[in-house]
């Protein structure tokens, strides 16, 4: 697949994100975009990059949603699991240059205006009380004490050797 977009590569590891029990919906990968990359590219772009990817075979549009390809799933899966994500792009980038598209490709068409209402309620909802539901939770900064750890006190007139 000639040649390769950064956005091709963003869409392809957020539909994978977001498609995990279901088919991804606009608003599920404009937020796992937001996670991937804090910058999420503009609608004109991320159609042009489902138009690329439904006609190289690597992305399908299933009940109202968009779902990776068995190939693409491959890619995905063959990643480094515990990489950052500027490596696992790297090596998704490698994994498209050797794939070549079948000439039966259909390509996906996500209406910009519905990208454009995904995008306008993502910031909506990042500006609101609400957070980003794919992101981490924060791990704890200090240690909890255990209940019922206590440190032994010397009786008095005791000392300690």
């Amino acid at each position: 697949m000639t040649p390769i977009h950064d956005v091709d590569l963003l869409l392809l590891l957020a539909v994978s994100m977001a498609a995990k029990r279901r088919p991804a919906e606009a608003l599920d990968i404009v937020a796992a975009i937001d996670l991937i990359q804090k910058n999420v590219p503009n609608e004109d772009k991320l159609v042009d990059a489902f138009q690329r990817l439904g006609s190289a075979g690597l992305m399908q549009a299933e009940g109202g949603g968009v779902v990776l390809s068995a190939a693409a799933q491959a890619m995905i899966e063959a990643l480094p699991r515990k990489a950052e994500t500027a490596e696992r792009l790297f090596c998704l980038r490698d994994a498209l240059s050797m794939w070549t598209a079948p000439a039966d490709g259909i390509p996906v068409d996500l209406a910009a205006a519905d990208l454009r209402a995904a995008l306008l309620a993502h910031r909506a909802s990042a500006s609101g009380p609400a957070k980003n539901l794919l992101m981490p939770k924060p791990a704890a900064s200090e240690p909890t004490a255990r209940p019922g750890q206590r440190k032994s006190k010397p009786l008095p007139g005791q000392r300690r050797r």
